[in-house]
């Protein structure tokens, strides 16, 4: 930081300071009137040790998730609500296309029993279930981690894999491709059917065109927010039976509409008709 970018920077923190101080005295005034209001320091992406995360701009990354550190995440990922992916000690990677669902825990290792530094890497289209933990591990492209599923370091879970929802996979545990590990300790339990596989890709796909809506309504600005919950109020769907008798044909805005590819039904019924 230069010379000027100090100046501004002190005179920045002079303005804050006097602003803060204000506050206090205003609060003091209103004596048992006031109300404390509390600042959210969350910060969704955040670098440390001078390690700064990489994400792609198609990306969305939920509000309330955290990406922190040596952290890559490739086009048409996504990180959902409550997730935390923490590249402090070591790196995480995840490819294209891949969700990590929420309140999912991605860390690394440093050191362990081993005495192995392993950083994670999660492959592409990879489906990552509610609640999982990740440390240290590798999944490979479109394998598939269930909900709350733990991951030891050293796991390698396979391409066209799955875990088990709720299993517990132990250190340097190898899951070979085409195959279902549950339990604690998770075991082989039976290879995947094609349909299974295909489920796998579909679902990455799934979640790939949820995240551009859910990243198109965190975009929005207050007055939007507003105007559409005025617009749902005026055009919120009646009896269809009533509507009927007295031939009332209620027309839904274009944006209030959601796309073809989250309404699977609608999409279905679209390609009929064409």
């Amino acid at each position: 930081m230069g010379t000027l970018g100090r100046a501004i920077y002190t005179v920045g923190k002079w303005i804050r300071g006097t602003g803060q101080a204000m506050d206090r005295l205003g609060s003091t005034m209103q004596g048992g009137l006031r109300v404390e209001e509390q600042v959210s320091r969350h910060r969704t992406i955040m670098s440390i040790f001078e390690k700064e995360p990489r994400i792609d701009k198609d990306v969305f990354v939920a509000p309330s998730a955290a990406v922190i550190g040596d952290v890559e995440i490739g086009h048409g990922s996504s990180i959902w609500y409550g997730s935390v992916l923490r590249g402090d000690v070591n790196g995480i990677r995840i490819g294209s296309g891949s969700n990590i669902q929420d309140n999912t825990l991605v860390h690394v290792a440093k050191t362990n029993i081993s005495g192995n530094v392993l950083p994670t890497i999660i492959g592409s289209n990879v489906t990552v279930g509610h609640s999982a933990i990740l440390h240290a591990c590798t999944i490979e492209d479109e394998a598939f981690v269930g909900m709350g599923a733990t991951l030891l370091d050293g796991v390698v879970v396979e391409k066209h894999s799955m875990v088990g929802a709720g299993s517990l996979v132990k250190q340097n545990t190898r899951i070979p491709s085409g195959e279902v590990w549950v339990g604690n300790p998770a075991k082989f339990l039976r290879k995947l059917t094609e349909e299974e596989i295909a489920f796998i890709s579909q679902s990455a796909t799934n979640y790939f065109n949820l995240a551009q809506v859910h990243a198109a309504e965190n975009d929005k600005s207050f007055d939007e927010i507003e105007l559409e919950k005025k617009l749902r109020k005026k055009f919120a769907h009646k009896d269809e039976e009533y509507d009927s008798m007295l031939g009332v044909v209620r027309e839904i805005p274009p944006q209030l509409i959601l796309p073809d590819n989250i309404l699977p039904d609608k999409a279905k019924a679209s390609a009929v008709a064409h």
